[in-house]
């Protein structure tokens, strides 16, 4: 299970400090896929860093009784002056999984040919995801975040994505932030929308996304 407990956030600027969450609470239990709905800067992608522990909360508890994956189109995890070989080699290491036999499964999900061997700092923001995403394939997580992975890379290869996630991996738990309602309603079972910094849950897709619409008309 993924426990949140009255997370908040808030980052400093340069008239005191930006609130993107307040009281958040939330529980996701092994296999159940949750999508999140917001307007933009509503703080969804914030909220999937802390659930991956890429940033800490400024307070609230969030406990993880399961692995889980970077969120899938971030790459911040990358050392930019490394290559892409040699970043598959440093997570390798980390999760204790097996270099060689799984760098040829990066070297053919990616399809960054000999880009791979280049630094990731000189890789388009589309060439990180597709690493990152690559890279999440060969460690098996008990759930996987997922923030706008719909949008990286030609349809072929969003196809390739779906495969990997939705059918060989369809016991996993899964959170997933899309501007792409019809991702959302396809491939989730309980939905949630992030507003004022606060969530609410919701069973029905359509109940939720019609709050959503409600939301995004008002001024």
């Amino acid at each position: 299970m993924i426990r949140l407990r009255d997370v908040a956030m808030h980052y400093p600027v340069r008239t005191g400090r930006r609130q993107i969450l307040s009281g958040i609470n939330l529980d996701l239990e092994r296999g159940e896929k949750l999508g999140i709905f917001g307007r933009n800067g509503a703080g969804k992608s914030t909220l999937v860093r802390l659930i991956s522990g890429a940033e800490r909360p400024t307070a609230g508890t969030i406990e993880r009784s399961m692995s889980v994956s970077w969120p899938l189109a971030f790459g911040g995890a990358f050392q930019g002056s490394l290559t892409g070989r040699d970043n598959v080699r440093f997570i390798s290491r980390i999760y204790n999984a097996d270099f060689s036999q799984h760098i040829q499964s990066v070297e053919e999900f990616a399809e960054l040919g000999r880009y791979l061997d280049e630094p990731v700092r000189s890789y388009s923001s589309g060439m990180r995801a597709r690493l990152a995403f690559a890279l999440s394939m060969i460690i098996e997580f008990d759930c996987f975040l997922i923030d706008e992975v719909s949008a990286v890379g030609d349809l072929r290869f969003r196809e390739k994505c779906e495969y990997e996630l939705f059918e060989k991996r369809a016991d996993r738990a899964m959170i997933i932030v899309s501007h792409e309602v019809n991702y959302i309603e396809k491939h989730c079972s309980r939905f949630a929308i992030l507003n004022n910094g606060q969530i609410d849950f919701y069973d029905n897709f359509a109940t939720s996304y019609q709050k959503f619409v409600d939301i995004m008309n008002c001024p």
